[in-house]
């Protein structure tokens, strides 16, 4: 799979060299690319925005500069899924993750500010060389950018691609995974020592009763509903 970013803080993606996306990428399972956006400006202050239109507090982020950086990433490949995060956008959940595991390359334009004139995305919709444009939120709140969003994203579908896990049954027994387990999330878990500051692990874990445990870790899954304080 390849992955194109685009942003005005590279810096930010650091993190994505580390763990096992880092060592996904020393095994070419993953190629990442990180573009400036001010790269695609073209003037001396790389202004790459401004004041929106209609009035109102804040600034839009031009489509200039997104238009000139997006294209020169389409220039290098036949198509590629558009992923644009946004509040407005649909949520990401579990079955999103699935579906983008199966595309060869991704493109993702951090907004900021008050975000992305939406000229970007209308163009995009209609160019041959974007297979789907995706607006997509983490849910019911507003972060300082895409960049974070990004790489929740890119966590959540490159661990899926075959090779990434260190233990490919990792991903199938995953909270919201496909088939049994797809609308649930997985009970707790323990590990050594059997007793810690006089809590001890529930007795059957250590029964060795396999038939038993698995039927109580079954018994411990939740519903997959968002928890609320």
């Amino acid at each position: 799979m390849r992955i194109d970013i685009i942003s005005i803080f590279p810096d930010f993606f650091e993190p994505l060299k580390l763990s096992l996306i880092g060592k996904a990428q020393e095994k070419n399972l993953v190629e990442i690319n990180i573009h400036d956006l001010r790269d695609f400006t073209h003037d001396k202050h790389k202004t790459v925005d401004d004041a929106p239109y209609g009035g109102g507090p804040g600034m839009v982020m031009s489509p200039t500069p997104w238009g000139d950086a997006i294209d020169s990433i389409l220039n290098t490949t036949e198509q590629a899924t558009l992923i644009i995060p946004t509040p407005s956008g649909e949520a990401f959940i579990q079955k999103t993750a699935n579906q983008l595991t199966t595309e060869e390359h991704l493109i993702f334009a951090c907004g900021r500010y008050e975000g992305i004139d939406a000229r970007v995305a209308q163009h995009y919709i209609n160019s041959e060389k974007i297979k789907e444009v995706k607006e997509i939120s983490l849910g019911n709140y507003v972060l300082n950018g895409g960049e974070v969003a990004s790489i929740a994203i890119i966590e959540a579908v490159t661990r899926l691609i075959p090779g990434v896990l260190g233990n490919e049954e990792s991903a199938i027994d995953d909270s919201f995974a496909p088939g049994e387990m797809e609308d649930r999330t997985e009970g707790p878990i323990f590990t050594r020592p059997p007793v810690w500051r006089d809590l001890e692990v529930p007795e059957i874990l250590l029964s060795g009763d396999h038939k038993k445990i698995a039927d109580w870790r079954k018994s411990q899954q939740s519903s997959a509903t968002p928890k609320s304080s």
